[in-house]
């Protein structure tokens, strides 16, 4: 099965591609430029070029060729133009998505989008507020969307080796921060786990949750 992936140049996206090539998953990845293409292409990943927030450039990328099973997005971000993806493009992947039939879209968000405001201090809902907004109206998107969904929203991302302790939780009160290597694998581990289907889950290491959190359930992929 070919697996879409948006956002594949750097962080979380990277290690995503890194993680489900290494479980031996086809995967097709869309870049805007070709700075990553090498990269992505050395570890046996198929690259597209395209732009999310070009509709046809998505379509395109998404509807052509080998039916497309799912769709993970990572997509955020400035570009030059000075607009946001993290709605825009990923409402056209949404979209595309929905036309494609996949069978599965799984959306990279963040702890402080949608009813997570609670888990962040006031001065780190102002500093992220405007990009907030934006990947909360894609949540809501993908959710209305009809299709089979998870929302994965990471606390603070690390560049560092996986500990392979990210967990994750329906409780949006809690936060933390984590690896975005562990992330790769949660977003991995979810692709075939009905647990995480049409569900919006908080990710943090089980051992970096930040002090005075609530208890909370962790959700079992298993």
């Amino acid at each position: 099965m070919t697996i879409f992936l948006a956002g594949a140049s750097r962080g979380v996206g990277l290690e995503i591609a890194k993680y489900l090539t290494a479980q031996q998953l086809k995967v097709k990845a869309l870049l805007r430029t070709e700075t990553a293409a090498a990269e992505l292409k050395a570890m046996g990943t198929q690259v597209v070029l395209g732009d999310a927030l070009n509709v046809g450039d998505i379509e395109s990328a998404i509807l052509a060729d080998e039916p497309i099973h799912a769709v993970i997005s990572t997509i955020g971000g400035l570009p030059q133009d000075g607009v946001r993806a993290d709605y825009l493009g990923n409402k056209n992947l949404i979209d595309a998505a929905v036309k494609a039939g996949v069978n599965k879209f799984i959306l990279v968000s963040s702890i402080g989008a949608g009813n997570s405001v609670v888990a962040l201090p006031p001065q780190a809902l102002e500093a992220l507020k405007p990009v907030l907004i934006e990947k909360e109206k894609a949540e809501q998107h993908l959710i209305a969307s009809g299709l089979t969904y998870t929302i994965i929203r990471p606390g603070g991302l690390k560049s560092e080796p996986a500990t392979g302790n990210g967990i994750l939780t329906e409780d949006p009160r809690v936060v933390g921060t984590i690896h975005r290597a562990d992330v790769a694998q949660l977003v991995g581990r979810s692709l075939n786990s009905d647990r995480t289907n049409n569900k919006v889950l908080s990710a943090f290491d089980r051992n970096m949750i930040y002090p005075g959190q609530p208890d909370f359930v962790e959700l079992s992929l298993d």
